[in-house]
Order: C-alpha cells, then sequence, then structure tokens
C-alpha cells in the first residue's frame, strides 16, 4: 500500500492543483507532507516529491521544513490556528 497509496495520493493531489489552479494547493500539499512524513521521508525528499508532482505549484523548501518541524512537535493541523486579536 505504501508505494502504490504514495502515487495514488500524490496523482489526486495533483490532479487537485490543476483544476483548482492553486487555489486549494497549501492545505493540500500540507496534507501530502503529512502523509509522506508518516512514512518517514525527510523534508528534502518530501520537497523533491512534491515538486516532481506539483511543478510550478510546489510549497517552497522552507515551507516544508516548517511543516515537518510542525509534525514533529506533534501539530498536525492542516488549518490556521484561532488566534486571539491583540487591541
Amino acid at each position: 500500500m505504501c508505494r502504490i497509496g504514495s502515487l495514488f495520493l500524490l496523482q489526486r493531489l495533483k490532479e487537485a492543483c490543476q483544476a483548482t489552479r492553486a487555489i486549494s494547493t497549501t492545505s493540500s500539499s500540507e496534507l501530502a507532507s503529512g502523509f509522506l512524513f508518516l512514512q518517514g521521508k525527510a523534508p528534502k525528499a518530501i520537497h523533491a516529491i512534491l515538486t516532481e508532482t506539483l511543478g510550478e505549484h510546489a510549497p517552497l523548501y522552507a515551507t516544508v521544513k516548517h511543516w515537518v518541524a510542525e509534525f514533529r512537535n506533534g501539530n498536525f493541523f492542516t488549518f490556521s490556528r484561532w488566534r486571539p486579536v491583540e487591541w
């Protein structure tokens, strides 16, 4: 399932990005990064896979590295957390 599942997920991600023209690329890319992180991939490998799959719509390496750091800390939220407004 790992190899076939990865290919299937990345193909669906690519189709979604082409269909929406990168409107939801960030959340989809973050989700794919979390999936690849759980498979034990390093940030450079995750970025390479996303770049190969998404082309110009791929996130920057710094972004992927940030996501992996968050995943290592146990934060797997794929949306922005609510923050109180400071007046």
